[in-house]
């Protein structure tokens, strides 16, 4: 998948940013879902914004880096939230083996959110984020790492 980005960004990235936010970035190719113009532009925008080589050296960095050793040194609590419609970041992928490698990590499972859910579901991962925060989690007695996980239905 990731090559296909990269070769998409260097011959023509403009297509590229627009078909990846009108699609599966924020999920809008699904049944039933609605695009919005405004945030598929606003994603255009921001692509076009940003140098070509930066962005194509960053495909490289955010998919062929393992971050398995830094994710396994943080010992602070980490909220992991994550879609199970992600079409970009696989759900299985990531998700819970992030949520499982942080020393006190919580996952957030949000059923057919897709990638671009802090904006396409903002509502629900703000009160969600600003929830997590205010409860304060407590760090975990050594070696005795929290692990909590939470499904979340989509609002339908």
């Amino acid at each position: 998948m990731f090559d296909g980005f990269q070769a998409q960004v260097a011959d023509h990235r403009s297509v590229f940013y627009r078909e990846l936010a009108s699609g599966p970035f924020y999920g809008y190719n699904r049944p039933g879902v609605e695009p919005s113009e405004a945030i598929i532009e606003n994603w255009w925008r921001q692509g076009m914004m940003g140098g070509v080589k930066a962005h194509y050296d960053g495909i490289v960095a955010f998919s062929q880096t393992d971050f398995t050793k830094d994710l396994e040194k943080i010992s602070v609590p980490v909220l992991v939230m994550h879609g199970d419609d992600d079409q970009v970041v696989p759900y299985a992928d990531s998700g819970p083996l992030s949520a499982k490698l942080v020393q006190n990590g919580t996952l957030k499972t949000y059923h057919g959110f897709p990638h671009g859910m802090p904006t396409t579901q903002a509502d629900t991962i703000n009160a969600d984020l600003l929830a997590w925060l205010r409860s304060g989690p407590q760090a975990p007695t050594v070696g005795q790492p929290s692990k909590q996980t939470e499904v979340v239905a989509a609002n339908a």
